[in-house]
């Protein structure tokens, strides 16, 4: 079979579920004129509504390799030994440079799922180390303001043992972080946007957006804890610069009160939005040249920091200030214990003060000086060797560190008293050698340099929430690959002012440490899911990693975010679940291979193999339902399906529970229409998704309807996950359309489901089925003939469950012997009713020996039927005979006709049909057992059956059990 084009919805793509043989529905069929509205430019249908040219592997491998003049008699021989695969050699699909020399162009804006080609004669940016590429980023990030203007007077207030306690505990915390993040890291390449990227790709798009924007606010308001500590430095080094002046006295239980100098909150606020502003102008014009820069600003934190611990060594005796002890071992005993105490708003000691410290309070404040530990992952994409240079690099500079404020801690304790450690708040500049403007000037760029890293990392962090497309509220801040996020950037610098308007940095950093603490949660949690689930995709190249590990790490990182406020805790993380939940509801679908997947996957098979493979409880039975798509005739162009076969599947499901297998069957070859096949799954998979159906979709391939349909009711499902009912609609265009093929398979596919102990709903009327804001009114009456486990009264209270339904009542109708005891068979009903929990009138109907010549005109209609019934059975019995050879069946068996057997069929239909017809013709739905088909009568005599029980019926459904209970009386 040759294919061609498949054109948009075109005669060669989906009528083809129909079958060749059937002759396409009524064109003012209304059941199909709503599907016809379906939006085309949806995300998930989008692809199957373009032209697609389809060629063979050959044709494709053909069209790659093209002929090159190079090749000579040796290219054909390359291209003969790859000629039985029909693919490109290795190197080719994986976008390398081919050893053929072939070039192959790079996309311009590679996305996930698309290969990333290297193009030959372009020069490739530099890449960088681990030394200046991860090392250097993370130690100039790590190293910052806390250190030079809090770390001291930590040390005062909480003493050395548990300034210790209080290094080791955040420095723990940030090293089991980077042991999750490296371990995620070295699981393959990174894209933009740093811990959100791997976030989002572990836990998925909600989980990713949500603490990535908390991440994004815990950047912006550092740009501006970073602007207050170099406003703040410079105002104490340089205190004629304020405008303000402002003496705040330090109380200290002697008699002579001492005057402390501090720069006051009005002088803060206005230089730190002027060098805000400075620093916006300076990233707008030149932020290549601040990432060339950048590194070189650690310089002089090194050089400070060496100067601070020479000043230490050579600092005696109130020298080079007062309260200055040198290196002593007086002062370390002296200063070992606390001493928490209220402070005013300067952080003096004031018994009068607003404030008063603990140790939960100081994590608070300390814990930004040990973050930082992102930088390096933020640079993957300049790295030469990601995988190797980002837990190397990150682990180190978190070692030397915390080394770092391990021995502060120690020497700090050591030179000076308790009353200094308190009141001099740059103690740092005071003992530096030789002049503290070294310290000065050290800290003054070493905060400048993190604003800028903070304003120019921040927004690139929300461009690439925003590239990836998931929250419509953020395509204000997309940027192209290349491009600058200027609007991105902007917002952020509004976010920084609005910060330091606050002006005060203990009030800060706080809330800085709550989204740094959310971010690193989220890095645990996603190498604990991961590696907890170690999926077949996860090989991360780190092995010092453990699923223990990093659930320690973020229980820790929980436990520090309690520890440091309650309230600030639950405001960050219900921020969080507010992002999260609107992520859910209003962003759009997104599949990144997250860690939930795998875990749902996990799940999905530990409960398939719970169930077992036994019979499901009648508590626990759900209605599975196998949608048979096919309809007995075509539909119109880009419906794969009735549609009103959705609406029915969600009737049979209580507040939206269950699940419902799509199925249509495509003629023809498997190997000609595998690909045909798969864009139908796609279309029909759309259809689901529009109806709001929860269920999947699946396409066979066979070479008829009747063997696919076998194929199906044998393997379909897994367990007891298997569906249980068969629905699909009556056809009721047979005889209308003269389709003399349907009656067998219909009988086929009825005989299968039998065999296969599988429920069958046959619905009648499928055009005028209400969707859901169609509201009926009446009854739903049920004709109770046989047992058929409880399936029939199920159906109906399920449809009562639906808007459209529940304004009816049930009218259960049982068909009763003529010498039945009509009173008593309608007690046990309305008992058995009770126990089931379902109320419903009952209705006892006896089916007397009714001659039907003697209701004269009353059946004229009912006659007619019989009587056009009778004479074209006679007809189809007169041609088998006029043939000379012997009837038989499908199966091959001779057919042997009981002329009177067959009457007594027609006639009890006829009746059957005419009580429904006495009883419930105003009926919102009816529901009738379904008669199976007898045995040595053909195909064509059930069909004749059928169409006199429905006959004037405008809504049916005809349903059979399967030997087994779906409801239950007991508790």
């Amino acid at each position: 079979m040759e294919r061609g084009d498949i054109e948009e919805a075109g005669e060669e793509e989906f009528p083809r579920l129909g079958g060749g043989k059937y002759r396409p529905v009524v064109a003012h069929d209304r059941a199909v004129v709503e599907m016809s509205s379906i939006d085309p430019g949806s995300s998930s249908s989008s692809s199957t509504l373009k032209k697609i040219k389809v060629v063979t592997p050959g044709e494709m491998a053909g069209a790659r390799e093209g002929p090159r003049p190079e090749d000579g008699v040796n290219g054909h021989q390359k291209e003969s030994k790859l000629e039985l695969f029909g693919f490109d050699s290795l190197v080719n699909i994986l976008g390398l440079k081919s050893m053929t020399g072939e070039q192959i162009p790079a996309p311009s804006s590679p996305r996930d799922g698309e290969d990333i080609s290297i193009t030959q004669g372009h020069p490739q940016p530099l890449k960088m180390g681990t030394m200046m590429g991860v090392f250097v980023p993370c130690l100039q990030n790590i190293l910052g303001i806390i250190y030079y203007i809090r770390f001291t007077w930590i040390v005062g207030m909480a003493g050395i043992g548990q300034s210790l306690v209080l290094v080791l505990l955040c420095g723990l915390c940030t090293f089991l972080t980077t042991i999750s993040l490296s371990a995620i890291a070295t699981n393959g390449a990174m894209k933009g946007g740093g811990p959100y990227y791997l976030i989002g790709r572990a836990l998925g798009p909600e989980v990713g957006i949500s603490i990535g924007l908390c991440f994004f606010l815990g950047n912006a308001v550092a740009g501006a804890l970073y602007v207050l500590g170099a406003v703040e430095t410079f105002l104490k080094a340089f205190p004629a610069a304020g405008i303000f002046r402002e003496t705040i006295t330090k109380v200290n239980g002697t008699a002579v009160a001492e005057s402390v100098q501090s720069p006051s909150s009005h002088d803060l606020q206005i230089y730190g939005i002027v060098v805000t502003i400075l620093l916006c102008f300076i990233v707008f014009g030149g932020v290549k040249m601040i990432n060339r820069v950048a590194p070189a600003f650690l310089l002089p934190v090194l050089l400070s920091i060496f100067c601070i611990f020479i000043g230490m060594f050579l600092a005696k005796t109130d020298d080079p200030d007062t309260g200055i002890t040198g290196l002593r071992l007086k002062s370390f005993r002296d200063n070992w214990s606390s001493a928490y105490q209220m402070t005013n708003n300067a952080g003096i000691p004031d018994p009068l003060g607003g404030t008063y410290w603990s140790f939960n309070e100081l994590v608070g404040l300390f814990f930004p000086a040990v973050t930082g530990i992102m930088a390096g992952s933020n640079r993957s994409a300049s790295l030469k060797d990601t995988q190797r240079s980002i837990p190397v690099g990150t682990l180190a500079a978190t070692l030397t560190t915390t080394l770092l404020y391990v021995i502060s801690v120690l020497f700090f304790g050591a030179v000076a008293t308790r009353d200094k450690l308190l009141t001099d708040r740059l103690l740092t500049a005071t003992i530096a050698w030789p002049l503290p403007l070294i310290v000065h000037v050290g800290i003054i760029l070493s905060t400048l340099g993190a604003a800028l890293q903070s304003l120019t990392g921040a927004p690139r962090l929300l461009a690439a929430i925003a590239n990836d497309d998931i929250l419509p509220i953020l395509n204000y801040f997309k940027v192209a690959d290349t491009s600058e996020p200027h609007i991105a950037t902007l917002f952020t610098a509004l976010i920084c002012i609005g910060c330091v308007v606050i002006g005060n940095l203990d009030l800060i950093t706080p809330t800085v440490t709550m989204f740094y603490l959310l971010c690193y949660a989220g890095v645990n949690l996603s190498c604990f899911l991961l590696d907890l689930l170690d999926a077949p995709s996860w090989r991360p190249r780190w092995k010092y990693h453990h699923w223990s590990l990093s659930f320690v790490g973020a229980s820790l990182c929980i436990v520090i975010m309690f520890l440091i406020s309650w309230s600030f805790t639950i405001v960050a993380i219900a921020l969080a679940s507010l992002i999260y939940k609107y992520v859910g509801l209003k962003g759009k679908a997104g599949d990144w291979g997250d860690g939930f997947k795998s875990a749902y996957f996990q799940l999905a098979l530990r409960s398939l193999r719970s169930l077992g493979a036994d019979q499901v409880h009648p508590k626990n039975w759900y209605p599975i339902p196998l949608v048979f798509c096919r309809p007995w005739g075509h539909l119109p162009e880009n419906v794969p399906c009735h549609p009103k076969l959705a609406d029915f599947a969600n009737c049979m499901k209580k507040k939206g529970r269950g699940m419902s297998i799509f199925v249509s069957i495509l003629d023809g070859d498997y190997y000609e229409c595998a690909e045909e096949a798969k864009e139908a799954c796609k279309q029909l998979a759309t259809y689901i998704e529009y109806k709001r159906c929860e269920g999947v979709a699946e396409i066979v391939v066979a070479p008829n309807m009747t063997e696919g349909f076998r194929g199906i009711i044998q393997t379909m499902g897994l367990g007891n996950l298997k569906p249980n009912i068969v629905v699909m609609r009556y056809p009721e265009i047979w005889r209308r359309e003269n389709l003399t093929e349907i009656p067998s398979t219909f009988v086929g596919i009825i005989n299968d489901c039998i065999t296969a102990n599988k429920g069958v709903v046959i619905i009648k009327g499928l055009e005028e089925w209400p969707n859901e804001y169609q509201r009926q009114y009446g009854t739903i009456d049920l004709y109770w003939i046989v047992r058929d486990g409880g399936l029939m009264l199920l159906l109906s209270q399920l449809l009562l469950t639906k808007e459209s339904f529940e304004s009816c009542k049930i009218q259960l109708f049982c068909i009763a012997e003529e010498d039945s005891d009509a009173e008593a068979l309608k007690a046990d009903v309305k008992k058995f009713l009770y126990d089931l929990r379902m109320q419903a009138e009952v209705i006892v109907v006896t089916m007397k020996s009714w001659d039907i010549r003697s209701e004269g005109n009353s059946k004229e209609d009912s006659l007619e039927a019989f009587d056009a019934a009778q004479r074209r059975i006679s007809d189809y019995l007169g041609e088998i005979k006029s043939q000379g050879s012997t009837p038989r069946l499908a199966n091959g068996k001779a057919m042997v006709v009981n002329e009177q057997q067959v009457e007594k069929f027609l006639y009890t239909m006829l009746k059957l049909n005419s009580t429904i017809l006495s009883y419930s013709r105003m009926a919102a739905v009816v529901l009738v057992s379904l008669p199976p088909p007898p045995l040595n009568h053909p195909a064509y005599f059930y069909m004749e059956y059928m169409d006199l029980l429905v006959e004037n019926v405008p809504r049916m459904l005809i349903v059979r059990g399967y030997h087994r209970d779906v409801v239950t009386l007991f508790t």
